[in-house]
């Protein structure tokens, strides 16, 4: 609870920069376009330079002969790759460019690289404060973090590009040169952000010793390998359709940007969504891990994926069917691409889900079936990406997100039940996301009979009321032993 609410507040901080972002005239399509395009290459140098040590951090830690050597052998092995990774990156600035479209634009390319050096160097002492259960410290240094970035953003694009649009202004011209493309500042806002989140970890930091447990690293790199290999797989499959559309869509640069921009801005109207599952993660891998030592760990896994379902399917609602609400988060210019909006929240519903059943895997040791899974996932997008986006651009990209993921989340259920059987109520969790989507249709219908803004917005909260209603009906006893709801039912 404690970590998802803080995850949910410093990501919703960041996404205000969206509005921000697409209503100012000083940012074009096709720039925040460009903005997709970094923010879709970060990731994957991320999860490079990481190597899938945050979850070794959390898997070996419950070991009692490693719990003295497992933070600084952990902390030492990133910091030293991470060195390595920054220099042969700095000398390649080039071919990074010209890979994602951006050659153009070696300040961003600068900038990116030292936002993941220092993002790194933060991953370990982070997850010490999740593991060893301090979630106050966690969220003021993220949302610190992410509320500098924010205030930078606003004070370069907001007040200084319109400082020097209405007048002359020889300080604001120290900081700032209207000739540089506004991105360039949004990036470095982000930079400054994790410069500043790492000085704020400086006692977490303080904490490490020149303490390296060979054996315990060796052990760790056979756990982690494979899942660099799924959190490289699961990048491309989250990110990499930006810059699909934009190798692959036909037509002029800037268009091809453009697109990528209007797909970029309706992606994140899956806001909802994507912060539970996002903080859902954050508070789940550690408690999963401790779980497990527990005498009957699978029945609260079950447990909890029947409470996530429902969170998430209720959410899928309040946004599909507030969508002439939600869609005032964007600029008008990148309104046209909203009909991707409810394939993209059904496609991380299924991711979400698959998040859940990717326990079995981790606490088994079988991290290998999460590359076999994420592979294929990856081979799905690359192959509907590639043969479709010529015809239907971001469209495509959308129903390759859906697919990929429904694939995913299959995969992984059938698997898993196999090697690690968890007594899901996968029945009745199915019928949740089938009666949700048949709302949506039910209301789309409805629409179409009678196209009015506030008849449509009434509709839609009957539809809520009665989902609301319907789960209370059916899940009375589970929510009675909630401590937080529990005094309210009867």
């Amino acid at each position: 609870m404690w970590y998802g609410l803080s995850s949910i507040a410093a990501r919703f901080i960041n996404y205000l920069l969206t509005p921000f972002l697409t209503y100012s005239h000083h940012i074009k399509t096709s720039d925040f376009g460009k903005m997709g395009l970094i923010y879709s290459a970060l990731p994957v140098l991320n999860v490079i330079f990481t190597y899938g040590f945050e979850t070794a951090y959390f898997r070996f830690s419950a070991r009692e002969e490693y719990k003295k050597s497992i933070y600084s052998t952990t902390a030492i092995s990133l910091f030293i790759t991470t060195l390595l990774f920054t220099i042969l990156l700095w000398f390649n600035q080039t071919a990074i460019g010209d890979q994602i479209g951006l050659s153009t634009f070696p300040k961003i390319i600068q900038y990116s690289i030292l936002i993941i050096a220092f993002d790194t160097l933060s991953t370990i002492p982070f997850a010490r404060l999740r593991q060893e259960g301090r979630p106050v410290k966690f969220a003021f240094v993220k949302i610190t973090g992410i509320s500098i970035n924010m205030l930078l953003t606003w004070f370069f694009i907001g007040y200084c590009a319109g400082k020097l649009e209405n007048e002359p202004n020889n300080i604001v011209r120290l900081v700032f040169d209207k000739n540089t493309n506004p991105i360039n500042y949004v990036v470095f806002a982000n930079l400054v952000q994790s410069i500043f989140t790492l000085i704020l970890l400086f006692s977490e930091i303080k904490q490490i010793r020149l303490r390296f447990n060979i054996r315990l690293w060796k052990e760790m790199m056979l756990y982690s390998l494979p899942l660099l290999i799924v959190g490289l797989g699961g990048i491309v499959n989250e990110t990499f359709d930006r810059l699909m559309l934009n190798k692959w869509l036909p037509g002029t640069q800037e268009f091809k940007e453009g697109q990528v921009g209007i797909y970029n801005a309706c992606y994140k109207l899956s806001i909802l969504i994507t912060l539970f599952i996002q903080a859902f993660k954050m508070g789940a891998e550690p408690f999963f891990f401790k779980q497990a030592e527990s005498a009957s760990p699978q029945r609260t896994y079950a447990r909890v994926m029947k409470f996530f379902v429902i969170v998430i399917t209720l959410m899928f609602l309040v946004v599909a069917l507030y969508i002439p609400i939600w869609q005032y988060f964007i600029g008008a210019q990148y309104r046209v691409g909203l009909a991707v909006v409810p394939i993209l929240l059904l496609a991380n519903i299924f991711l979400g889900i698959y998040y859940n059943l990717s326990v079995w895997f981790k606490l088994s040791n079988k991290t290998i079936a999460g590359t076999y899974i994420t592979l294929t996932g990856t081979l799905i997008t690359l192959i509907v990406n590639y043969f479709f986006i010529p015809r239907f651009g971001f469209m495509a990209s959308a129903w390759a997100t859906f697919l990929c993921y429904g694939t995913m989340m299959v995969m992984s259920f059938i698997w898993g039940q196999k090697h690690y059987y968890i007594p899901y109520a996968w029945k009745k969790l199915v019928a949740y996301m089938v009666i949700v989507v048949l709302f949506f249709f039910i209301h789309k219908g409805v629409m179409l009979l009678w196209s009015n803004n506030w008849f449509g917005l009434a509709v839609a909260t009957l539809l809520v009321y009665v989902y609301c209603w319907f789960l209370l009906l059916i899940e009375r006893k589970e929510f009675k032993k909630l401590p937080v709801l529990g005094k309210y039912i009867k």
